[in-house]
């Protein structure tokens, strides 16, 4: 574990919500669809279930995604601007069958919020541990998709979110046949 527990089920959350769109598809449009990440994702507190508090989710996204593959300065500056607005108050908290974990808002306070807050947090364990380098995004060609590289020696490559990693693995091994048969 390179992370507290608490710190990488926030890290994949903000993948998962990173990945929700791609260039194909927004799989985060709908109130249902937002029910459905959240429940996935294990999400709890307050909510208002109505279109502004998508749009807010949505708004998120777009601002974590940007965070992803920023340079340590302005992921620093972005996640200060974060724990800021919101007022952040750092607190141990233990709930829902985990141990004590930190929480920086209360449950009432607004989803989007929350997620921010969550997701700055575990950026801020990122960043404090010069661990920057473990987000990434997928090294397949025609992929976009973000990625968190939890293994030991920092050598994941390609998302979660399709079959890049078979797929890039298929066209090398193809590609090494083809080098073959030209050499003889």
């Amino acid at each position: 574990m390179i992370f507290a527990p608490d710190t990488e089920t926030s890290l994949g959350s903000i993948v998962a919500l990173i990945n929700s769109v791609n260039e194909s598809a927004d799989n985060l449009t709908t109130l249902k669809d937002l029910d459905d990440f959240l429940a996935d994702q294990k999400f709890t507190g307050s909510r208002t279930h109505d279109s502004a508090e998508l749009r807010s989710v949505r708004q998120l996204r777009s601002q974590l995604a940007g965070l992803w593959q920023c340079a340590e300065a302005e992921a620093v500056e972005q996640v200060n601007n974060i724990l800021r607005n919101a007022r952040a108050m750092p607190q141990l908290v233990k709930h829902d069958g985990w141990n004590y974990h930190i929480h920086a808002t209360t449950p009432e306070a607004p989803l989007s919020e929350r997620m921010a807050v969550e997701a700055a947090m575990a950026l801020v364990d990122v960043l404090r541990s010069a661990e920057l380098s473990r987000l990434r995004v997928c090294a397949a060609p025609d992929c976009e998709a973000v990625l968190l590289d939890l293994s030991r020696n920092r050598s994941k490559r390609y998302c979660d979110t399709g079959n890049c990693a078979n797929r890039e693995h298929v066209r090398a091994y193809r590609q090494r046949k083809s080098q073959q048969k030209l050499e003889v």
